[in-house]
This record gives structure tokens, sequence and C-alpha cells, in this order.
């Protein structure tokens, strides 16, 4: 799933070198940790969190498959 999340990502922005994810996995949660360039963050982030929301959806439902729940933190 993180090369998903990473494909996904470096797809969206104009520096697709600087995109980085770290994954923390817990028992039950996936977190996604996602750095990006900083003139690429609106283009992650998307008008009114619209990318943002379904990079999230996206995500949560690859993670059904292994049963846990995942989610994407954009950092900045």
């Amino acid at each position: 799933m993180l090369e998903l999340v990473e494909y996904m990502v470096r797809a969206l922005v104009d520096n697709p070198e600087e995109v980085k994810v770290n994954e923390i996995e817990g028992e039950t949660v996936l977190i996604y940790e996602v750095g990006v360039a900083d003139p690429d963050i609106g283009k992650v982030i998307g008008r009114n969190g619209r990318i943002a929301n379904a990079l999230r959806t996206i995500v949560q439902a690859a993670a059904m498959k292994r049963e846990k729940k995942a989610t994407v933190e954009i950092l900045s």
C-alpha cells in the first residue's frame, strides 16, 4: 500500500522526486505521512481538500483487504 500512496501522490505533483511517504503501522491502524515540496502542497490537498479526501478514500478501501483502518496525513 505504501507504493500505491507514493504512486498516486507522485502523479499529482510537479516535483515527484521530493515526495516522501512514511508508513506507521499499528495493530489495527495504518497511517501514511506524505511529505511534498512546498509549492506542491496545494496540488495534493486540492480545492476544499477534495484530492486529499479522495486519497484517503482509496487508501481506506485498499486497507479493508488487510482488515485494518488507514488514513493519509499530509505534512507541510
